[in-house]
């Protein structure tokens, strides 16, 4: 928050929001995760768990308890970033959240 005016930012009320409503954390990463399935979005996505990263900890405590370093947590939430399904599954049991599978369009075998 800017100490001088009392303005929060869109992020900062956002990370806020996300800290005291776990179940709003869960839906925000919901929908941000669809991003996932489009290579030209897939920023979106992991710039949200990013954002819930943040509301639960911030990025160095996260990366600590996920058993990964800070750096490349970082780089693996950035809007280029290609983390591991071993870090995702890391990042999200740390934030109190786990992944799972829904039925998406049916393939003809």
């Amino acid at each position: 928050m800017n100490r001088l005016n009392g303005v929060v930012s869109h992020h900062e009320a956002e990370v806020a929001e996300l800290r005291n409503d776990h179940e709003l954390a869960v839906e925000y990463l919901k929908a941000a995760m669809e991003s996932l399935d489009n290579p030209d979005d897939r920023g979106t996505g992991l710039l949200a768990l990013r954002t819930v990263a943040e509301a639960y900890g911030g990025l160095a405590v996260v990366a600590v308890e996920a058993g990964i370093s800070r750096e490349s947590l970082y780089r693996a939430l950035s809007p280029k970033g290609n983390p591991t399904l071993k870090t995702l599954l890391a990042v999200l049991k740390t934030v109190g959240m786990r992944l799972s599978v829904e039925a998406g369009h049916h393939v003809q075998a």
